[in-house]
């Protein structure tokens, strides 16, 4: 049986105990280097990229049979199309921009805004349809904060993203150069400034991941009492979303739709008018000609990245399609590269993670057996989802154009808004699937209490049928442990087993949880990135993944355990099953990542750096130190009390 290791990329010269993450990937750190169209790579992004070979010969071959498989080929075809995208120019969005030339006041704005985002522009905020998380056999639109074309509204104010405002200045009077439209500084200026307005008003990243806080209930005419200013008829008829739709909302952000009222009170003609242009430019330029799609990323990727160099023009065509009509790909990808055997030893190993969450649960030293029985309750009702949907999205009524990729962009938004508007009053569907087979990823959905494992994942170094347990436990197991730890993260841990917000904490127990969450935030606030020195990890808004990762690997460990029954583990390589294990995780975390990115990832992004994923997580293990005699003078020694575990 082989390791399922990869032990070429070991630096001898730094110590397990001292850097796990360098020593298994240290070659590799110093000699790999990020291929120029993109911001980050590693390990993740090998099977991706594997994935999007096997898509792109799903894709080019898609015309062959059964209509959508005609109408895959033809939207890859029209986005390949370059001669005539580039007879055309900014042409297709002219008539757009006309609409918004015509824009007098505040009601014909919203008027032109929802007619466009119909189509797909951009809008002031998102509304996105779930499970009611208080009532979550119900489906309800989620209002939540939007309108920036920074990161985030930190950008906006701090003095070290100066530099970004000033080149998004230049980026944008570029752009309306490039799209025919003159005075672009005086259009950037005025949009860097009512962008800085808005920005005022959203909440930040620690406020916005908060379940409670952005779980605001309103009627309709709640809605329009809070956000005075904004005509809501006038954008839903434009719009042609049915009042039944709005009848009752969730507003995420008050504060943000009472701030958008305001600024629409106080309508600013010019500044308007040049902010929805710039969403009509910027939103449809990977679309148009070349220059604009040259000069769009060179500020989004960039600038804002550090990425030197576009992808191929194929890559972006399946990025396109996937995201179109990603599950009629993925019915293909499953069935030509997913073998049946893949999922049934993942559902075994599901059932091992649980068995272990359920026995660590049970043996808490720090929960009282009330609670204890309302988390063993919540752990019961799990819906594991691996591979692939049981029922595929029909894209029957989706029309495609070859010889029109904005008006596929057009169809294709107004194809998803339906599909989504229609969930308003049927039953929650619990068999859908918001990742498609072909992504390398997986989540846990608190409102439906799942954990989702898409197919594409299921592969190595991640999940090795071949390999020794100790490798898939300390990967894939360790992936699984985390989905199922976001089940009882600090927000995750609001929710019950049925997927509604709901406190089944005793005072007690919720307070010995905070204290050993804020020991973690507080770990995570003094580490800062190799790549940017000078900054640190946001522990706050980090801390639901860093419990994920923390509580993963601790079940994941445990549920290995099971699987020896008690045998001892073989020495593999001359390594014991117990660093495999540890090794597994370092190996499943190799990636590197741009200075620029990095800095983007820390100000926006709830995971911490890969380096901090691996060896902030075993500093807290117990079973990491036996593994490798971890001592006192070595540098991932931490102290036993300042050790965090929670699960």
């Amino acid at each position: 049986m082989k390791s399922g290791i990869d032990t070429t990329h070991i630096d001898p010269a730094i110590r397990p105990q001292d850097d796990l993450y360098r020593h298994l990937n240290g070659r590799w750190l110093k000699e790999f280097q990020i291929p120029a169209d993109r911001a980050s790579d590693g390990v993740a992004y090998a099977l991706h990229d594997e994935a999007e070979r096997q898509v792109r010969a799903i894709i080019e071959s898609a015309d062959t049979s059964g209509s959508e498989s005609v109408k895959i080929g033809n939207l890859y075809r029209s986005f390949m199309d370059t001669d005539r995208i580039e007879m055309l120019g900014a042409t297709p969005i002219a008539q757009d921009l006309a609409k918004v030339s015509q824009i007098t006041n505040s009601a014909d704005f919203l008027r032109t805004l929802g007619q466009l985002e119909v189509q797909g522009i951009g809008g002031l905020f998102s509304a996105a349809i779930y499970t009611d998380h208080m009532k979550s056999d119900e489906n309800i639109i989620y209002l939540s904060q939007a309108g920036l074309s920074l990161p985030d509204e930190a950008y906006y104010r701090e003095d070290q993203h100066q530099s970004i405002r000033d080149a998004f200045l230049t980026h944008v009077e570029k752009m309306f150069a490039l799209a025919g439209i003159p005075a672009g500084s005086a259009h950037a200026a005025r949009i860097l400034s009512l962008e800085t307005q808005i920005a005022a008003y959203h909440w930040d990243q620690v406020r916005d991941r908060d379940a409670t806080l952005t779980y605001n209930k309103v009627t309709r005419q709640e809605l329009e009492e809070l956000s005075p200013g904004f005509d809501w008829t006038v954008w839903l008829t434009a719009g042609e979303v049915p009042d039944r739709a709005f009848a009752t909302t969730i507003v995420r952000e008050p504060d943000f739709f009472t701030g958008i009222g305001k600024l629409l009170t106080d309508f600013d003609r010019a500044a308007w008018q040049s902010w929805l242009s710039w969403q009509i430019i910027s939103g449809s330029s990977p679309y148009l000609h070349d220059e604009l799609v040259a000069q769009n990323f060179s500020f989004y990727g960039t600038t804002l990245s550090g990425t030197p160099q576009i992808r191929d023009r194929w890559k972006r065509a399946v990025s396109l399609v996937e995201d179109a009509m990603g599950e009629a790909v993925g019915r293909i990808y499953v069935e030509r590269h997913f073998p049946p055997q893949a999922k049934a030893e993942m559902e075994t190993l599901v059932a091992n993670l649980v068995a272990a969450y359920r026995i660590s649960i049970t043996n808490l030293d720090w929960m009282s057996e009330t609670t204890k029985a309302k988390a063993l309750e919540k752990l019961k009702k799990f819906t594991p989802k691996i591979g692939y949907p049981d029922k595929w999205r029909d894209y029957s009524s989706l029309e495609i154009d070859t010889s029109d990729v904005m008006g596929n962009m057009a169809r294709i938004s107004r194809f998803s808004r339906d599909f989504e508007l229609a969930k308003i009053g049927a039953p929650v569907d619990r068999n859908e699937w918001y990742m498609t087979p072909q992504t390398v990823n997986a989540y846990y959905n608190p409102g439906m209490n799942e954990i989702v494992f898409p197919a594409a994942i299921l592969q190595p170094p991640f999940f090795d049928m071949e390999a020794d347990d100790a490798v898939n436990y300390g990967s894939i197991g360790a992936v699984i442990g985390h989905e199922i730890g976001h089940g009882f993260d600090d927000q995750g841990s609001k929710y019950d087993g049925n997927g509604n917000l709901n406190d089944w904490w005793t005072n007690t127990d919720r307070e010995e949880f905070k204290k050993r969450a804020n020991a973690l935030i507080a770990q995570y606030d003094a580490l800062s990135p190799e790549e940017a020195p000078d900054i640190t990890v946001n522990g706050a808004l980090t801390v639901g993944e860093n419990i994920g990762d923390l509580g993963g690997l601790n079940i994941a460990y445990q549920a290995y355990m099971l699987a020896l029954a008690g045998a001892p583990a073989p020495v593999i390589d001359d390594l014991t099953g117990e660093q495999r294990f540890f090794l597994a995780w370092a190996q499943a975390w190799r990636g590197k990542v741009r200075p620029e990115a990095v800095r983007r990832q820390i100000a926006t992004d709830p995971h911490s750096p890969y380096e901090f994923r691996c060896n902030q997580v075993v500093q807290n293990m117990d079973e990491f130190y036996a593994a490798f005699d971890v001592r006192k003078s070595d540098q991932l020694w931490l102290e036993k009390d300042s050790r965090v575990r929670i699960w």
